[in-house]
């Protein structure tokens, strides 16, 4: 991402982004700009919805009396990548973690997925997307994944897209290598990353994963990771492999800047 501008503060707002107009902020904005940021009329704000690519801004107004005027518009929106992350739910903190490291590493959809030995059965969805949009803001994202009710494993299996191939995160796969088990993908294809509970899959539902078509298992290494760990670990190495940190020749991204 070269000349970004990291000094910025970024905003995510709903409204539609257009160049002269003005956007009012809600409390909890406008509190974190003027108060917990101290930034004085003038300063400079990106801003983006998802939808409109990133802005420049300037702060309008004072302590409560705050708005945006919007500028001219500084990048393009992005597709994001068709990557789903599937995963058992996780107790609150450490759910917060991984929502936020899953956004970072491009996740396009988090859908929970209950299970049988999973230790936690609901989930704060309002809390998962208040922690999207801060890994969005701070991380220069532009699209927001979309946030998923979560849904038993066995109804997930039954209503999958057969052509989204999902990256299945087994200890047991045959294949040690996970770089080897997933580099006969296509890069950027469709995938769909699941890890499962700290309690492991049930033996019935491991399975119900093996007789599926389109499905690779790959293990994580020699160590048991902690459901969150294995979350950066699993999405790092399926971007690194087939995702969009490489193209569609298969070279890494990086090679051709």
């Amino acid at each position: 991402m070269p000349a970004y501008d990291f000094r910025s503060p970024r905003l995510f707002v709903k409204a539609p982004l257009t160049a002269g107009s003005a956007l009012p902020l809600d409390r909890a904005q406008a509190h974190y700009l003027t108060t917990v940021l101290r930034r004085k009329p003038g300063a400079g704000v990106l801003v983006f919805n998802g939808r409109d690519g990133e802005w420049s801004a300037e702060l309008e107004g004072r302590k409560r009396d705050v708005a945006l005027c919007l500028g001219a518009k500084v990048r393009d929106q992005t597709a994001p990548a068709d990557l789903h992350y599937l995963f058992a739910p996780l107790k609150s903190a450490r759910l917060d973690y991984m929502v936020q490291k899953a956004v970072e590493m491009g996740a396009s959809r988090l859908q929970p997925v209950l299970t049988r030995h999973g230790q936690v059965a609901r989930v704060n969805l309002e809390r998962m997307r208040a922690n999207a949009i801060e890994a969005a803001e701070q991380c220069g994202i532009l699209s927001l994944p979309e946030i998923a009710a979560p849904v038993d494993l066995t109804r997930l299996l039954a209503d999958r897209d057969p052509a989204r191939t999902i990256v299945f995160c087994d200890e047991d796969a045959e294949v040690a290598n996970p770089l080897a088990a997933l580099s006969a993908l296509p890069p950027r294809s469709p995938l769909a990353v699941l890890v499962g509970p700290e309690g492991g899959f049930a033996e019935d539902e491991r399975a119900a994963l093996r007789k599926l078509p389109n499905v690779v298992r790959i293990g994580l290494g020699p160590r048991i990771l902690r459901a969150d760990t294995a979350a950066v670990a699993a999405l790092a190495v399926v971007q690194a492999v087939v995702g969009d940190w490489v193209t569609d020749d298969g070279r890494r991204t990086t090679e051709d800047r």
